[in-house]
């Protein structure tokens, strides 16, 4: 038995698309089939900030569940709908609100600085809010001789940890793709690959961060995607689909083939398909927790 012809899915979805009004916006780490009927592809808060440039009424949102609350968030007036409902990150789901809550009344005077990959209602608890390219800007930012509770990354903690040399308390959480590479990961691909420079995302263990050539967020990878004909990614495997798509003379490599996300893996293009029809139900982040999560985004946003 075979399953639904692309080409009818591609087709219909244009064709509802344009019907709504509606963008679709698409991580880095989706399959190559939905790039093909979105609209914007890119990180998370790239695509959240390109969907508030577009104006659109209606956003289809092919990710997981944080992005597409952040995408809610600086698009309040918008109707946002998650293509797979069920698309979690395992990272967001290390950390709640109330446990964070415990921790921050455990510490006392501390600055939270939370990462994007985050349930909304974290964000809400948090004084700012940073991504991966810009953590250690933003950790800078914050008055010295204050400690910062960085949640829930812990491997971007210890780099931001790192690079400013501020006093940072790291929640324990990971991110389980980013966690599995090892420094033989990287020997490996270098007598693989000897020409290709090693770029690794800041997720990463330190270990791996040293033994690598550079470090960067996805956006950052396909910026370094643009000057150099040999790559390796340590990052999601499907990074490399992204740089074949933008940079076709560039050779991309994983990591490790294996690197893969099956959260981000979870969205077809008949999803899509539902979620342009009204199948799927709407993203909705409550008015109190909205506007304080809010909040976080917009001082980050002030400060990189």
């Amino acid at each position: 038995m075979t399953g639904p012809d692309p080409a009818r899915l591609v087709s219909e979805i244009r064709q509802l698309k344009s019907r709504e009004s509606a963008v679709i916006l698409a991580h880095n780490y989706q399959v190559p089939a939905v790039y093909d009927v979105a609209d914007f592809i890119g990180d998370s808060l790239e695509l959240a900030r390109r969907a508030q440039a577009s104006g659109a009424r209606l956003i289809v949102f092919c990710g997981v569940r944080f992005m597409a609350e952040t995408a809610k968030l600086l698009n309040p007036d918008a109707r946002v709908i998650l293509a797979r409902p069920d698309a979690g990150c395992e990272m967001a789901r290390m950390i709640t609100a109330e446990a964070l809550r415990l921790k921050q009344r455990e510490l006392g005077n501390a600055t939270t600085l939370a990462y994007v990959n985050t349930p909304a209602d974290v964000k809400a608890e948090a004084d700012v809010c940073c991504t991966s390219a810009n953590a250690v800007k933003v950790a800078q930012s914050i008055p010295p001789g204050r400690r910062i509770l960085f949640v829930p990354d812990r491997n971007l903690a210890a780099y931001v940890a790192r690079e400013t040399g501020r006093d940072v308390v790291p929640w324990e959480g990971f991110c389980y793709v980013h966690a599995l590479f090892t420094v033989e990961d990287v020997a490996r691909c270098r007598k693989e690959h000897p020409g290709a420079l090693v770029v690794v995302h800041p997720e990463c263990p330190l270990d791996v961060i040293d033994a690598a050539d550079r470090v960067a967020s996805t956006s950052g990878m396909l910026r370094l995607a643009a000057g150099h004909k040999e790559l390796v990614l340590g990052t999601e495997a499907g990074m490399c689909n992204r740089v074949a798509r933008e940079y076709p003379d560039c050779e991309c490599y994983p990591l490790r083939r294996t690197a893969l996300c099956r959260n981000m893996k979870l969205t077809g293009l008949e999803h899509v398909l539902k979620a342009l029809e009204g199948s799927s139900p709407e993203i909705d982040v409550p008015d109190p927790v909205a506007t304080r999560a809010r909040a976080a985004l917009e001082r980050m946003m002030a400060v990189a």
